[in-house]
This record gives structure tokens, sequence and C-alpha cells, in this order.
């Protein structure tokens, strides 16, 4: 079974280490994982007013995540949470009341940072935001990856041997735990 899964990054720099992270998993992920950017640049600050006659950006960011299969967070941790234009990306998503696109859409959540644990207390309010808009997490393996210097090539290429196994085996796991989610979800047939 192919599966798409849609890839917001957290950060909106163009240098940023989350991007060049969403690149490598990219590189990395089997062909049965179509990942393809769902970009949150766009978005203009939510707010309730707007529930009544939605902005074209909101309508497309709405769009392009019901079109997925699953969604993959690359992240980094700002003040101990997530990038605000992140969570305001989610906001979008989730209104108006009702029609919440993330709704029983498998997800997972990766980061990158300068430290050991840089995106783990990021990553947590994420995934609190992400259990309120109904959206299945994989839960294991965390993922929290030191960016050193000489990690990821220009091309994307992940240049060391263990966070490359340690992320190859994070794709085959949420590959399973989407086909899990998506199976789940099935309507039940009489």
């Amino acid at each position: 079974m192919t599966c798409t899964v849609g890839v917001s990054i957290g950060s909106l720099s163009k240098d940023s280490i989350n991007r060049k992270l969403a690149h490598a998993v990219e590189r990395l992920a089997p062909d049965t994982l179509q990942l393809r950017e769902i970009g949150i640049g766009d978005l203009p600050l939510y707010n309730h007013d707007f529930d009544a006659d939605f902005p074209e950006a909101g309508r497309a960011f709405k769009k392009a995540v019901e079109e997925v299969d699953a969604l993959m967070f690359v992240t980094p941790e700002y003040n101990r949470s997530i990038p605000g234009a992140l969570k305001n990306a989610i906001d979008w998503g989730s209104r108006p009341w009702g029609s919440n696109s993330f709704a029983h859409k498998p997800s997972a959540v990766i980061g990158t940072s300068p430290g050991k644990i840089g995106t783990a207390v990021g990553q947590q309010h994420l995934r609190s935001i992400l259990s309120f808009v109904n959206s299945p997490e994989l839960a294991q393996p965390e993922a929290y990856i030191q960016f050193t210097e000489g990690l990821i090539a220009a091309d994307g290429e992940v240049r060391d041997e263990s966070t490359r196994d340690f992320l190859l085996r994070w794709l085959e796991t949420f590959e399973v735990f989407i086909g899990k989610v998506v199976r789940a979800n099935r309507p039940a047939v009489p």
C-alpha cells in the first residue's frame, strides 16, 4: 500500500535545520511512503472571524491536509514549545468547528536542534495539541535528532550511519502505524 504523507515544517526559515532534516527523511523514505510538503508560511493569523468565510490560504491548507493519508511534523523548539506558525496552521486545519481536517489522520513528530534533547519539550506540546485535534500519533520511537556539523549533506544525505539507521527504523515504524490507523478507521462492512 502506498501512502501519501503531508509534511509540515515548523520553521519558516529556508535554511532551517529542521527543513534539512525533512529533506533527509524524504530521501530515506521507502517508495511506499510518498512525502510532500504542506506549507504553513502563507497562512494569516487565525481568528474566529474567518470561520464564516475562510481565506484561500486557509482553504488550501485544509484541502492539502485532507488529501493525504498521514501527517509528519518536523519542528524546532521555540521557547519550550512549538513555533507560533505551526500552532497557527493547526488552528486553521481544525476549524471551523465540525470540520477538523486532522481528525483520525495518523501523525508523527520529529525534530532537530543543536542540543541533545532540544526538541523534546516542543514535541510534547505538539503531541498534546495533536491529541486534542484527534490525530492518532506515533508514540514510539520518539525522534529527537541532535544536529551536528556535517550530519546532513546539502543533497539530504544523512552522513552519520547511526542516525541514518535510526531514521530508517523510525520511517518503517511510522509506515506500519499508518497502516494500523487506516485499517482501524475503515467503515465496517455489514
